[in-house]
């Protein structure tokens, strides 16, 4: 079996789904709120944008907002929902220039935001090879979820997005488990596990299902998570040193960036190395911890109720819904 799925021939597809903040009108910086903490510098209220943000849209501190008390924007992703929502369903009207436009569209954008983390997913869920007897239904799901992606304020805002999630999580994990059934050996589940502060170094996580699961400031250096269900699982400040990510599942950008690694974490096609890993800075602690010694960090709350999986959190980032609430990473997209 192969380390590494061919995800190759999705990424022209997955290109609409990846951040385009020339385009996006800074519906992360605005519409979405946050809370001073380890991850923000400042309170934020929903609606209401950020002091960085300047008048072109763009980000004043974008380059150094680790260093400026802002983590949390460096870990959020909406997979392509800003620019959807910007240039598709507002047709490229400003909040700005036509402020009767603000409303809804902060209304909208976390709702397209959920709408592309499905997208996302489901487009992998494609590309696995051992998931072909799931093709036509992945297919079709993908399919009714991108055309609701194209429905107007109303119809976005209006959404079942809880039951929608549901109906194709259930989907991703019946791929995921004929993907994962092909890794030989006993695949262990830790779905939905406390694993906060773990001693994971070194672990033979091949194949087992992670999804939902707390690996707060875990130690998994060294560790082989290679056909591993990632799906929302929260890896705030996890060590991810020396791992072996390739060929894992579901695991996205806003994920990796929440986490600590370096130039051995091994990483499957299409996604980055974080550039703080490279420089040697550690991630936002979501949690006072001490893995080394012992002690266990105490479970700081996600907000945004499930996973696509029916697990807690998102994916991420991480995925943990909207930005702000108690001191969840999500955070004002820092934007270039």
């Amino acid at each position: 079996m192969s380390d590494e799925r061919e995800v190759l021939s999705i990424e022209p597809v997955r290109g609409d789904l990846r951040a385009d903040c020339a385009n996006c009108f800074g519906l992360c910086c605005v519409a979405l709120p946050f809370t001073a903490s380890a991850d923000f510098a400042v309170d934020k209220e929903a609606g209401r944008p950020c002091g960085n943000l300047q008048a072109d849209f763009r980000c004043g501190i974008h380059a150094n907002l680790r260093e400026r008390g802002y983590p949390g924007c460096t870990v959020f992703d909406c997979f392509g929902a800003g620019q959807k929502v910007s240039q598709v369903t507002f047709g490229g009207e400003d909040w700005r220039s036509a402020p009767g436009t603000a409303r809804p569209m902060f209304e909208v954008f976390p709702v397209m935001r959920q709408l592309h983390e499905l997208l996302w997913h489901l487009t992998e869920a494609l590309a696995l090879p051992a998931a072909r007897p799931l093709h036509g239904e992945l297919r079709r799901a993908l399919d009714d979820v991108e055309g609701r992606t194209r429905g107007d304020a109303a119809s976005l805002v209006g959404l079942d997005v809880p039951r929608l999630r549901q109906q194709v999580g259930e989907l991703l994990s019946r791929a995921s488990e004929l993907a994962r059934a092909e890794v030989p050996g006993r695949r262990r589940n830790h779905r939905g596990a406390d694993l906060i502060g773990g001693r994971l170094s070194g672990a033979d996580l091949r194949g087992a299902s992670l999804r939902g699961a707390y690996l707060i400031a875990a130690d998994l250096s060294g560790a082989d998570l290679r056909w591993a269900d990632l799906l929302g699982a929260d890896f705030r400040d996890a060590d991810l040193s020396g791992a072996d990510l390739t060929g894992s599942i579901f695991l996205t950008q806003s994920q990796l960036n929440a986490a600590r690694g370096d130039a051995a974490t091994r990483l499957p096609r299409g996604l980055d190395r974080p550039a703080h890993w490279a420089a040697g800075v550690a991630s936002a602690p979501a949690a006072d911890s001490d893995a080394s010694a012992g002690s266990r960090p105490a479970r700081p709350p996600r907000a945004g109720g499930r996973t696509a999986g029916g697990a807690r959190g998102g994916s991420g980032g991480g995925a943990r819904g909207a930005r702000g609430q108690g001191a969840a990473r999500r955070g004002s997209r820092g934007r270039r």
